[in-house]
């Protein structure tokens, strides 16, 4: 009996540490699946593509495989985007999640969310880019020059909509996204600094909302207002990445004409 008990133990020993490094491996998968990275040993030389004819860092869109998910319909008429992802097709990698609330990506308050008029938003995962083509002058251009990992990205709602029984239109965009090596270790991921831009109708304008030292953490909506406030961390010691013990400040903008955050706390 005690041979068959101690075979038992056995095989239960070897299937939980087969089972543990299965999914150990696993989650190590999902966590290097969303980067890219910043450098490319493939030929740096400018392409054909009609979109994209740059090169940032000697990474172009060519370089990685990705696709376009879907055209996103925006209150804009003549303006319409494509979402484009990273190609590995892992579950939920290119699953767009339209909405018009916002959700923030940190524990605790901030997964409330919060109704923002006039506005709808796609989370990001695997997201590289975001195309945008002007039905009337038949044109398109990407929102970025490089690829990138977009987590938030904001447009204006395709339905019509109101703030207290008035009607509302937005004309921009605004994009929250890992878009450097900002820690130098040859990825782009959440490791980096997380930007917020502000493009015009367009995509043509681009301007960052925040100092280059912040990283972004969430975010909430004052509908009194029509305000929008911005928590992020400042990068103190200049390591290009999210430390914990930094500080947290709170920056706020207008929807209603948007421009650089002012400082608030």
């Amino acid at each position: 009996m005690k041979t068959i008990s101690s075979i038992s133990t056995i095989l239960l020993f070897i299937f939980s540490s087969v089972f543990l490094l299965s999914s150990c491996s696993k989650n190590r998968e999902k966590q290097s699946d969303e980067q890219i990275s910043a450098s490319s040993e493939e030929s740096s030389q400018n392409t054909n593509d009609s979109l994209w004819n740059s090169v940032t860092d000697n990474v172009t869109m060519k370089q990685i495989a990705s696709f376009p998910s879907q055209v996103i319909l925006t209150g804009l008429a003549e303006h319409r985007l494509v979402s484009i992802y990273k190609s590995k097709r892992i579950k939920g990698a290119a699953e767009n999640f339209s909405s018009s609330r916002y959700d923030s990506d940190e524990g605790g308050d901030e997964f409330t969310e919060h109704f923002m008029p006039g506005i709808d938003i796609l989370f990001g995962y695997n997201l590289l880019n975001i195309a945008h083509y002007d039905l009337l002058s038949e044109k398109a251009n990407y929102l970025f020059n490089h690829p990138v990992l977009i987590k938030t990205f904001y447009y204006p709602s395709f339905l019509d909509d109101s703030l207290y029984k008035k009607p509302i239109k937005r004309n921009y965009y605004l994009v929250s996204a890992y878009d450097e090596d900002t820690n130098k270790d040859t990825l782009i991921n959440k490791k980096d600094l997380r930007r917020f831009y502000l493009f015009d109708a367009g995509s043509n304008v681009r301007t960052q909302l925040l100092p280059p030292d912040y990283s972004t953490l969430r975010s909430q909506y004052d509908p009194k207002n029509d305000v929008m406030y911005i928590f992020a961390r400042r990068d103190e010691n200049k390591n290009g990445t999210q430390d914990k013990t930094e500080p947290i400040h709170v920056f706020w903008i207008s929807l209603a004409n948007p421009g650089k955050a002012k400082l608030m706390y």
